[in-house]
């Protein structure tokens, strides 16, 4: 063997499998990416299939390594860290599977595992560090102890965040949760590493002083974060303000020294470049945060700033510090000597520049207001420059093991031919390279933006009819305050001098989702509660009108104008003749940027039959379980469904379904209600079947937050809930309706127990989102049962002739009425509204009933009780309601 080869060995299988759970998470996240691109409710699973997943791993490979590589004194048998390993993962699937799931059990058992292993690690490392002889960079090891005891608190403010609390509480347990997490857990292992990492990644000395002011930092960064998440635990909104700011005091304290390397010798490499910008984020994004919880209303409104945050930290942050290291160390903990190595780094340093740039470039972007298409094209390629670490990963391995091979076959120096040494680049043509790669990146970026801008019709600045012909701007800017408040604009107009630029900075002070766009195509872009945008105009021209895009929020009058001062009005209507805007149409603009799908206006056919395999919702009610506290946790989500044979909708539901679950309880039971909102607008839940005051229960929840409340049954029927957030019939036709059914005291066991919720269907574009105009103009393209036109034609609902059947009805509209009515067949019990109309034996019956009558939000049961074999349809006896969907057959066999 020559001298100076490392043959790969255990050490070398070691991290290979070790590693492999990195990549395996890598590999996932980027699955997720491509099969849910630019999802919102995609968000947080992929911010922690990142940081849990990939670079949680990581941390629990590599700080190992550097602790044994520091401490001098390596674990003897890595057992336990192969036991703390199967246990993270094993934790961290479980979280996943909580996220998606929306599981509360799965979340509590993620959290536990994820925790467990992060506190067995820390304790690991601490006694590692307890049996070594002091070390000069001992520091490092007590970065990793002290970060190893945030993740399990971090794990338990998770738990506690999926239990869904109110706004409030959200806000303070999110920003807590990433404090401890984000700051704790990754930023002071990462702080810890750099110490070490850092100059061997320049291939400079380690700093004088840089050990002690590394020392010096810790206790001021554990002080300063445990300040941050009591404080933000406690509802002091400022002082949590102060310790962020506090903590990135001591962040650039500890960093000093490897700034210092970093202006002596400036980064030539990608791993450099990559750790250097994810410290970059790390600072911007603490300077933010902190400024927005400063300056937040309540911590509702800090909750969703710490939202805003999920890019910068997890892809600016925590990938590229990850790639970046792994870039240089799995190069150099692989081995095989000088030449192998180099040309192992050699692959996975290929297109530095250019992925560099158009990463962090690429999330510079994604921070601004920018069209959708934009947005799209530039976070495919943000995502490619990541994901080409993967790739490369795969041509290096197979590079070193070429380069193995090769090195092998060359004679010992000692006894032969000595091999050619490498020669270095010269310094100016690398310079040259790096150059040429960073303007393809930057190119690339503005290509992806220019395309953007011509390809989405609502981009800022390419809109027509801005300023018309013959309307010179005067250099002055006006600029104008609004308030989004009350599903109203406030000013709902402003008056601008002809020519001038308009620059309207607009705030949402609702509940609720808004945003402000102009019939030109100028956006705020959508607006969290508590969040901010602008509107810019270059050259007022002429009137324009403005409106909030949220669907139906127009309708509802959240409408807005610009009008040309009195005294320019004259001259602006002499430049602008007669001719149209050319801007967009407003109905068009109003639609689209809400609901998404073909173009195509979605038609039902209700002759038309599903394919082979097709199930009906089940309509059986289930008993009602023994229980008298039901703990009830939906989730309300955008989906998207087929709602009749070939006609698919996006649809506002409540866990997915449209009608949601049916909830079955007593009179006397206590319904203990979370409602998460993970939509991407504000939603609502109002329950009949509960008395008590809706102004906390029933307000709208933002998108990412919650509300928990309870109520006790105290009368029987069957009660509808809905959302009630503005445009209420929009939500409702959008399918966001449910039942709640309360048996009546002493209600006797039936064979058969069928449950039907009629609403309607207010059509919009093919895999879009209901027509508000529809709604608003009472024209339904077809009446439902249970959410499907005609569903129980084709899989009928079962009885037997001779058996008791009971069918429980609700109307939940919004607009129509119902008169339930079963063809062939007689009531001889009917229950509405509370109380029996018809019953076998009741003083005053004296015959049967034929259909029973609701109007919408009402509802009751029938009973019947089939004479014979045959097929009896059911229908709304509101006939063009039956002719359209209303319509479902039950198959009575003998």
């Amino acid at each position: 063997m020559r001298a100076g080869r490392t043959p790969p060995g255990p050490r070398l299988r070691w991290h290979l499998a070790a590693n492999s759970g990195v990549v395996a998470w890598l590999v996932a996240l980027l699955g997720v990416s491509l099969a849910h691109p630019f999802v919102p409710e995609s968000r947080w699973l992929l911010v922690h299939l990142l940081l849990l997943g990939a670079v949680t791993n990581a941390v629990l490979v590599w700080s190992a390594h550097f602790a044994d590589a520091l401490l001098k004194n390596p674990s003897p048998s890595r057992r336990g860290q192969v036991v703390r390993l199967v246990g993270l993962n094993a934790g961290v699937v479980a979280v996943v599977a909580g996220i998606v799931s929306g599981s509360l059990p799965f979340t509590m058992v993620g959290a536990l595992g994820v925790g467990g292993a992060a506190a067995a690690h820390g304790i690991a490392l601490a006694l590692q560090a307890r049996r070594a002889l002091p070390s000069r960079f001992g520091a490092s090891v007590r970065y990793y102890v002290a970060a190893s005891a945030c993740l399990p608190v971090g794990a338990v403010l998770g738990t506690l965040l999926a239990r869904h609390p109110d706004e409030l509480l959200h806000g303070r347990l999110v920003l807590a949760h990433v404090a401890v997490n984000v700051l704790g857990w990754l930023g002071l292992t990462v702080l810890g590493t750099l110490l070490t990492l850092w100059p061997t990644i320049l291939r400079t000395r380690v700093a004088e002083g840089a050990e002690r002011q590394s020392r010096q930092a810790l206790p001021a960064l554990a002080s300063s974060l445990g300040v941050v998440v009591a404080a933000a635990l406690a509802g002091a909104r400022t002082v949590t303000g102060v310790a962020l700011l506090a903590f990135l005091a001591a962040t650039l304290w500890s960093l000093r020294p490897l700034l210092a390397a970093a202006r002596s010798r400036p980064p030539q490499s990608y791993a450099a470049w990559s750790v250097l910008a994810a410290v970059a984020w790390l600072a911007g994004s603490l300077a933010w945060l902190a400024a927005l919880v400063l300056v937040a209303p309540d911590w509702a409104a800090a909750g969703a700033s710490t939202h805003r945050l999920a890019v910068p930290v997890a892809a600016g942050f925590g990938a590229q510090v990850l790639l970046g290291a792994l870039t240089y160390l799995l190069p150099v903990v692989r081995g095989g000597g000088p030449s192998v190595v180099r040309a192992t780094t050699d692959t996975l340093e290929r297109g530095a520049a250019l992925r560099v740039v158009v990463a962090n470039g690429g999330l510079a972007l994604l921070l601004l207001p920018a069209p959708s298409v934009v947005r799209v094209l530039v976070s495919t390629m943000v995502l490619a420059s990541y994901a080409a670490f993967l790739v490369l990963l795969v041509f290096a391995l197979r590079t070193a093991r070429r380069a193995d091979r090769a090195a092998a076959s060359r004679p010992d120096p000692a006894t032969g031919t000595a091999p050619a040494r490498h020669q270095p680049e010269p310094r100016a043509q690398v310079r040259a390279r790096h150059t040429g790669w960073a303007a393809a990146g930057l190119s690339a970026l503005v290509l992806a933006v220019a395309t953007g801008a011509s390809l989405d019709p609502a981009a800022p600045g390419t809109a027509a009819g801005t300023a018309a012909p013959g309307v010179a701007a005067t250099g002055h800017t006006t600029t104008v305050h609004v308030e989004a408040r009350g599903m109203r604009f406030h000013p709902a107009s402003v008056d601008v001098p002809l020519g001038d630029r308009l620059v309207i900075e607009v705030v949402n002070r609702d509940g609720d989702v808004h945003d402000l766009a102009l019939e030109t195509g100028q956006s705020s872009g959508r607006l969290s509660t508590g969040q901010s945008g602008r509107v810019e105009v270059d050259v007022v021209g002429r009137d324009l009108d403005g409106w909030c895009t949220i669907v139906g929020h127009r309708q509802m009058g959240m409408v807005f104008s610009v009008k040309v001062a009195l005294a320019s009005r004259a001259a602006a209507a002499h430049s602008r003749g007669s001719s149209r805007p050319t801007g967009l149409d407003d109905d068009t603009m109003a639609q689209e940027a809400q609901v998404p799908g073909t173009g195509d206006v979605a038609r039902p056919d209700f002759l038309a039959t599903p394919g082979a395999g097709f199930t009906a919702r089940d309509a059986r009610l289930a008993p009602a379980p023994g229980a008298r506290v039901h703990r009830v946790s939906l989730v309300a989500r955008e989906v998207e469904r087929e709602v009749a044979v070939g006609v698919r909708q996006r649809l506002w539901t409540f866990d997915g379904t449209a009608p949601g679950p049916v909830l079955h309880g007593r009179v006397g039971d206590r319904f203990e209600v979370t409602l998460r909102n993970d939509g991407s607008l504000g939603h609502s839940i109002d329950f009949h079947a509960g008395a008590l005051a809706p102004d906390q229960p029933v307000r709208t929840v933002a998108p990412g937050a919650s509300v928990t409340f309870s109520f006790t049954a105290q009368r029987a029927g069957i009660w509808l809930y809905h959302c009630s957030s503005m445009p209420m019939s929009l939500h409702l036709a959008n399918g966001m309706v449910g039942a709640v059914v309360i048996d009546p005291p002493g209600l006797a066991r039936v064979d058969r127990e069928y449950l039907l919720v009629q609403s309607e269907l207010y059509l919009g574009t093919q895999g879009g989102s209901a027509d508000p105009a529809k709604v608003a103009a009472e024209r339904p393209d077809a009446v439902v049962f249970n959410g499907f036109a005609n569903q129980y034609d084709h899989d009928q609902l079962p009885a037997r002739v001779g058996e008791r059947v009971r069918v429980w009805v609700v109307d939940a509209g919004p607009n129509r009425p119902s008169s339930f009515h079963v063809v062939g067949a007689q009531f001889d019990t009917v229950f509405l509204e509370g109380g029996y109309l018809v019953r076998p034996g009741a003083p005053g019956t004296v015959g049967g009933a034929q259909a029973l009558a609701l109007q919408p939000g009402q509802g009751g049961f029938v009973e019947l009780v089939f004479p014979e074999a045959g097929h009896y349809p059911f229908v709304s006896h509101v006939m063009v309601d039956a002719e359209r969907g209303a319509h479902g057959v039950l198959r009575v066999t003998g």
